[in-house]
């Protein structure tokens, strides 16, 4: 198991949803120490993990954006165990995160906005939901009437957020907890 820190510093404004009460990262030097600092605790949480569950994988840690980015990767293009830990719908990988960032709490007593990525999980999820907020989007066009979608993680509706807007259309996140969905509809 490795874990190689690679970082790519460009620290912006925070996102609009799921900002788990963090503050602005900033432009400073300290805020992209503190965020290095927490990638580091974060990968080595992770890789005590592993070790104990003996799964195979590296660990890149990458900071942009003013958030960290942490992803799980094996050499193996079908790691099954790494795959377990994404879980159906990525509930355990959003299970694993919430822990990995309660770990950098503890560590810090400052709240993470960490990203955290197995087998690319994420990055194929993103493309489906542009998918799913282009269709939503032309449903919408077409009716005129509005388009609720099936409930997601805050990250996930950040994601189909703004698709949607990039694609001319208004949506607003409704419900509460694991019933939280978005509706996108045509500005009045």
């Amino acid at each position: 198991m490795s874990t190689e820190s690679v970082s790519d510093v460009n620290i912006e404004g925070p996102d609009t949803e799921q900002s788990g009460g963090a503050e602005p990262a900033g432009t400073s030097a300290a805020a992209a120490s503190r965020l290095e600092e927490e990638g580091d605790i974060a990968a080595d949480y992770l890789e005590e993990l592993l070790d104990i569950a003996d799964i195979d994988g590296d660990i890149d840690i990458e900071v942009r954006n003013g958030r960290t980015y942490i992803s799980i990767v094996s050499e193996d293009e079908e790691n099954e165990a790494l795959e377990a830990l994404v879980g159906p719908g990525g509930e355990v990988l959003e299970a694993l995160q919430e822990l990995t960032r309660l770990a950098v709490l503890a560590a810090t007593d400052n709240r993470s906005r960490l990203v955290l990525d197995i087998t690319g999980y994420r990055a194929e999820r993103g493309q489906e939901l542009r998918q799913i907020a282009e269709d939503a989007v032309a449903r919408a066009k077409e009716t005129g009437e509005p388009v609720a979608l099936d409930p997601m993680s805050a990250y996930e509706r950040k994601i189909v957020h703004d698709a949607v807007a990039d694609l001319g259309l208004v949506s607003e996140s409704e419900g509460e907890g694991s019933d939280r969905h978005i509706v996108v509809f045509r500005e009045s």
